[in-house]
């Protein structure tokens, strides 16, 4: 007959299994996934038990739209080039403002502030990433280069660096260049980049929405620049 099993303390998040009748473990490991008892040659695999709470707005600290302003930003700039959906543009702005990219900048046909549809993604966040349009990516591109940015296109060319490998040098500041949702970056503003990354893929698509490319890629190189939260 199975010998009852009673925690007396395995780990923190456990103590609210703790039980009045506590008896004698033999061999206790814990890990993050689980937690093994054995006992008289009986063993029960108890996962932890997280307070799942979710936290209010309040509780997130956000910061104002001025001491956001004021807060270190991420090195990288975006371009939107002929984005023509105003909720990309709105999303855009969303994750921009998520992963503190310094700016937007508006090409061509892309949709700009103020827009009912840009507002219903953005939630406001278009009132906190800096923004310009220009009436050509080939112009923004110019003047990122000319503040020192280096310029990639997000794009599957020839050459281009799959997201994993490639590797933000310290001290750069990156302009990353999305585009069209069906045609992509145009080639004439691929050949003014000077460089491109690309997100590996496996379906049969081989295409993301433009939006989540964007959020994609900002995440990752949020993480690997190391911007601290």
């Amino acid at each position: 007959m199975k010998t009852n099993i009673f925690i007396e303390i395995l780990c923190p998040v456990l103590l609210p299994l703790r039980s009045e009748h506590s008896v004698h473990t033999d061999f206790c490991c814990c890990d993050l996934e689980k937690c093994v008892i054995f006992a008289d040659n009986t063993f029960a695999i108890i996962p932890y038990i997280f307070n799942m709470r979710k936290i209010t707005n309040a509780e997130l600290m956000r910061p104002t739209v001025e001491e956001f302003a004021r807060a270190d930003k991420t090195p990288l700039a975006v371009v939107l080039e002929d984005v023509r959906s105003a909720l990309n543009v709105g999303s855009f702005f969303r994750t921009c403002d998520a992963f503190a990219v310094e700016r937007i900048e508006l090409c061509g046909i892309t949709a700009t502030p103020p827009d009912r549809e840009i507002h219903k993604t953005a939630l406001g966040a278009e009132q906190t990433v800096p923004w310009h349009h220009w009436a050509s990516a080939a112009e923004a591109v110019g003047a990122l280069r000319g503040e020192g940015y280096r310029i990639l296109a997000v794009e599957q060319v020839e050459g281009a660096a799959l997201l994993g490998s490639f590797t933000p040098v310290a001290g750069e500041r990156y302009a990353l260049v999305f585009g069209n949702e069906v045609e992509g970056v145009r080639q004439s503003t691929v050949d003014l980049c000077d460089g491109a990354i690309e997100i590996p893929q496996l379906g049969t698509k081989h295409s993301l929405n433009v939006s989540v490319a964007g959020g994609v890629v900002l995440w990752d190189l949020f993480c690997r620049i190391g911007l601290k939260i």
